[in-house]
């Protein structure tokens, strides 16, 4: 019986596979999709992170050894749910484990233009001292927009209100009452948002209805102080529609940790990235240690219960 980590786990979790499930071989070896779906059959349970998409050709290759896929994360926009469910392959993640990681990179970015910070180091790498130039803002007292009001967006609203900034949610559910004051926040409709705040992030996942949610409309209706954030999901923010905002000065600038294509390699990119307001990061929400331990743990707490219910063949 044999457990693959197709993306890696930290140590803490390996090591508890090991204590929990003796009977399994770990394995923990990245194969591209040709290698996976060739060694798949031989895996009754697979997790992956992000890196891994488990397409509906790799689930049918494994269809009679997979048990278990496993998601080291939120999202399961990268495995085949409705070819798993098919098989009868259970599909489990770890949802709200780093969450807060995600959330304290929104704020480092938003820091990061408000205050010159890629001008001022490059400068000084460069031997200049452009004090006088980079006059920044203060995160504080701003209206800040948060987009979809998962797990992500409620550690984020906890943060900013921190700065005294006072927070907008737009989300397609009715947020309770109680969470309104538990989070101190003020359901609106996303065109309230686009309009009247000063930073906006994105925190929905990408598919049909979302899909560049944030388009040439959305970006002219927002403020040409504001920022906007995406460190939700590739496709849900126009890149296309994002660069000429930028180059019409419509907005202030943006951070980006997720991209349409990834890894974000050509020459949209290559314009994007010219922008000394715009930052942006290799899809690192999540890559903090307290937060690769907190998912691992709990990725491998959730495969131990659901094994206790799957016959596995010896």
């Amino acid at each position: 019986m044999r457990i693959h980590l197709n993306d890696g786990m930290a140590e803490s979790a390996i090591k508890k596979f090991n204590d929990e499930l003796p009977e399994f071989t770990i394995t923990n070896n990245h194969l591209e999709p040709e290698e996976l779906k060739n060694e798949v059959k031989n895996i009754d349970i697979l997790v992956v992170r992000s890196a891994t998409k488990v397409t509906r050709e790799i689930i049918e290759a494994g269809k009679d050894s997979l048990k278990i896929i496993g998601r080291a994360g939120m999202g399961l926009d990268n495995i085949d749910q409705l070819a798993a469910k098919e098989f009868g392959i259970e599909v489990l993640n770890t949802p709200g484990q780093n969450s807060l990681s995600v959330a304290e990179l929104v704020v480092g970015m938003i820091l990061s233009i408000y205050r010159k910070l890629n001008r001022g180091t490059n400068g000084i790498r460069e031997g200049l001292w452009e004090k006088k130039l980079l006059k920044g803002l203060e995160l504080s007292n701003k209206n800040f927009g948060i987009i979809g009001f998962g797990n992500i967006g409620k550690h984020l609203s906890k943060l900013v209100s921190g700065f005294n900034d006072k927070v907008f949610v737009y989300d397609i559910y009715e947020i309770s009452e109680e969470d309104k004051d538990n989070y101190n926040i003020e359901q609106v409709d996303l065109d309230y948002i686009l309009k009247n705040c000063d930073i906006i992030s994105l925190h929905i996942p990408h598919n049909e209805k979302t899909h560049h949610l944030i388009s040439d409309k959305e970006l002219n209706m927002m403020k040409k102080s504001a920022l906007l954030i995406n460190c939700a999901r590739g496709g849900v923010l126009d890149e296309e529609a994002l660069l000429k905002a930028l180059e019409d000065e419509k907005i202030l600038g943006a951070g980006l940790d997720v991209f349409e294509k990834e890894p974000a390699k050509g020459e949209i990119y290559t314009k994007l990235l010219s922008f000394d307001n715009v930052v942006a990061t290799p899809h690192i929400g999540a890559t903090t240690k307290e937060a690769q331990y907190r998912v691992g743990i709990n990725m491998v707490e959730r495969i131990v219960n659901a094994t206790k219910k799957i016959h596995f063949e010896k």
